[in-house]
């Protein structure tokens, strides 16, 4: 498994719900966030997968709350890619305050979609390697 990759947010007041935390729907904006950051971090931009003729999917994600975020609150946002046979992959992300407290966990399946087929490619691992400038940040490192 690789580093995890972090991205710093600070939460603001206008993603607050009534209670005064985190809206729930805005952990997967930050989630998100983070994995496009990654992306960009690789040099991979969505004109390069549009040019390669992929698009990253998300198939399932599931978030545990653990620790409520208020406005103001700093934390830090990590991916971490896992590796399976076939077409998917999981990242793995945590959502922790600047001061260690882990306020969520989320688990993302997803893939990478050929956009003329309409189907998964069948290994998204081969496209990424082709794509970044380091693999390291996929967890691609000395894997074969």
């Amino acid at each position: 498994m690789s580093k995890p990759y972090s991205v710093r947010v600070t939460v603001r007041g206008y993603e607050t719900d009534v209670q005064g935390h985190l809206n729930q729907a805005v952990y997967l904006n930050y989630a998100e966030h983070a994995r496009w950051s990654l992306l960009q971090e690789a040099g991979i931009t969505q004109s390069r997968l549009q040019a390669h003729g992929v698009g990253p999917v998300a198939l399932e994600t599931t978030i545990r709350y653990k620790r409520e975020l208020l406005a103001g609150d700093e934390v830090d946002v990590t991916c971490v890619f896992e590796w399976g046979g076939g077409k998917t992959f999981t990242i793995r992300q945590t959502i922790t305050k600047t001061d260690g407290t882990l306020s969520a966990e989320i688990s993302a399946v997803g893939g990478l979609l050929d956009l003329e087929k309409r189907k998964l490619v069948p290994d998204p691992r081969d496209v990424f390697r082709e794509l970044t400038k380091d693999t390291t940040l996929f967890g691609l490192d000395g894997d074969a």
